[in-house]
């Protein structure tokens, strides 16, 4: 068993009671199988020796009792073995937003947001394949056929011997074989499901783009390429599971003829009881219906092996930064925030920010500027703490931030986030990510600070107005308005914009920042923006193309763009 199934047995430690009672009650339903088959051969064949009906009745009550028991318990092992599956799946689950959590944005900048999502909603769902179709299958299927194996062994050693060699060449022998030729198409779909989940993603988010400079033909080519990647691994996976289906019809007709023609003779000589010649055959055929399952359990662990590895990449993926053990305390405000000589870099880059510096006192109002690709959004996940200095050093009240928790940080500092996204719920659910327990007063005061409120109020359903995908119901002032509703319904005291206006027509896009404007009046703010036409209404310009790093007073004397 290897890497990633036994991490995932690992966590699914406080679920193994259930998991052991789920193996036990299928065992009893396959040992009730088994025993239902056996003693219907020696019922029939002992019938036909027209006995009194008296010595019939244990195996009648016999046969009832192992036809009842064997839905029952089978009935029973299903709804336990999937109780448990679930309640780990469930841990993992949150285990993995928790990960997201941790890793955003910084730690998730190599992985795209549809492989993300592959990650977390396919290849998570391979644990109830490990545990109730992979794992339980094969500790039943060793079970019975040891029990089976005894039996036989009971009533003759070699028809025994005979059993349990094609037991192990069902349960061992034609499942590492299948493992073996099949190991690379059995995990590959995960990662190729990843790449087409990102490549469509990427499609459908830049389709404008992409028909604009007549680039659909070849993205749609390159999904059609990962669809038949993917199409050919599942033929290589089904043409192995064909042949192991094979092996092992194969293997249980040479043995059900191989023990006919050893019970024949043996009967013939006088060496087994005609009555149990029947219970020699017919028995092989029952136990093999429950170990014949081993192929297709160890093809499941193989699938599933794949998806697993891809999320544990994900959960140990180092966090972009920690807490420290002891955080400093934070006054109760009103806050300052001074930035030092910062230099900075996303993970595993570059510096992006060097020797930086701006005063964002109370109630004051900073713009930065620049080109794309000079800083501004890394300057803001730096202000945020999504990312730690690596020179200089950003303060909150005198204190450095990287002594301080990351949510105490995020409690005194909000953004409004150029990509900020908006989920397929109602304007409702998406205020409330930003403060569960606000009630219908301090949702409407937001909606209509971000100048949202009267056009809800010509909805039917007001805050329950759907938003659609990623915001598709609304225009895309709205959306934006909504996520400035959002920021500002976490009362942060420091606000950061960024690119608040960007993708919108410049009619929308000067309407909604003369709004950002007035409604962070007073407030502190700092604006990232590239839309220098709005420098004269803020106290002080940062320009990161400026050698000093240094923001200057208001208005800045620069070139427009």
């Amino acid at each position: 068993m290897t890497g990633p199934v036994r991490r995932l047995l690992h966590l699914a430690r406080p679920a193994v009671p259930r998991l052991a009672l789920a193996a036990l009650l299928g065992c009893l339903a396959s040992l009730a199988a088994v025993g239902l088959t056996a003693t219907s051969a020696w019922l029939i064949s002992r019938a036909a020796q027209h006995p009194p009906v008296l010595m019939l009745m244990v195996a009648i009550v016999a046969v009832r009792a192992f036809g009842i028991g064997r839905g029952v318990l089978r009935y029973a092992e299903r709804l336990v073995s999937h109780d448990a599956a679930l309640r780990v799946l469930a841990d993992i689950r949150v285990r993995c937003f928790e990960a997201a959590d941790r890793l955003a944005p910084a730690g998730r900048r190599g992985l795209h947001r549809g492989d993300l999502t592959a990650r977390f909603a396919a290849d998570v769902d391979a644990v109830p394949d490990v545990l109730v179709r992979g794992l339980l299958p094969l500790a039943v299927a060793s079970a019975t056929g040891l029990a089976a194996v005894m039996l036989l062994g009971a009533i003759a050693w070699p028809a025994g011997l005979v059993l349990l060699a094609g037991l192990v060449a069902v349960g061992v022998v034609v499942p590492l074989a299948q493992s073996a030729l099949a190991a690379e198409a059995e995990r590959a779909p995960a990662a190729l499901r990843g790449r087409l989940a990102t490549q469509t993603v990427d499609l459908v988010d830049g389709l404008d783009t992409y028909r604009a400079y007549g680039a659909v033909p070849e993205r749609l080519a390159a999904i059609a390429e990962t669809e038949r990647e993917l199409a050919r691994a599942d033929r290589r996976s089904a043409v192995v599971a064909a042949a192991a289906a094979t092996a092992l019809a194969l293997t249980v007709g040479a043995v059900v003829w191989t023990l006919l023609a050893f019970g024949a003779h043996r009967v013939h000589t006088g060496g087994l009881d005609p009555v149990l010649l029947a219970v020699v055959v017919l028995t092989p055929i029952a136990v093999f219906e429950v170990v014949g399952q081993a192929p297709e359990a160890v093809r499941r662990l193989d699938t599933a092996r794949g998806g697993l590895t891809r999320v544990f990449e994900v959960l140990d993926a180092p966090a972009t930064v920690t807490d420290p053990a002891v955080p400093a305390e934070l006054g109760p405000g009103p806050h300052t925030l001074r930035v030092e000589h910062l230099r900075v870099g996303w993970p595993d880059g570059p510096d992006v920010l060097h020797d930086v510096s701006l005063d964002l006192r109370p109630g004051r109002r900073i713009a930065v500027v620049g080109e794309s690709g000079s800083g501004k959004s890394t300057l803001a996940a730096a202000i945020l703490r999504f990312v730690d200095p690596r020179g200089g050093a950003v303060r909150l009240d005198g204190v450095d931030t990287r002594t301080l928790a990351a949510e105490d940080v995020r409690r005194v500092v909000a953004t409004c986030a150029q990509d900020a996204y908006l989920f397929d719920s109602t304007v409702r659910a998406n205020l409330l990510l930003a403060r569960p327990d606000a009630t219908e007063e301090q949702l409407w005061a937001a909606a209509d600070a971000a100048r949202l409120g009267a056009w809800l109020r010509t909805q039917p359903q007001g805050l329950d107005t759907v938003v659609g995908p990623a915001g598709s119901n609304l225009s895309g002032g709205q959306a934006r308005r909504l996520v400035l509703a959002r920021a500002l319904l976490t009362d942060a005291e420091i606000l950061i914009l960024d690119e608040p206006t960007e993708h919108l027509d410049p009619a929308t896009a000067a309407e909604l920042m003369r709004d950002l404007l007035d409604v962070t009046t007073g407030r502190t703010t700092l604006l990232i923006t590239h839309d220098r036409s709005v420098l004269t209404d803020v106290d002080a310009v940062l320009d990161l193309a400026d050698p000093c790093g240094k923001e200057r007073v208001s208005p800045l004397p620069v070139t427009p763009q």
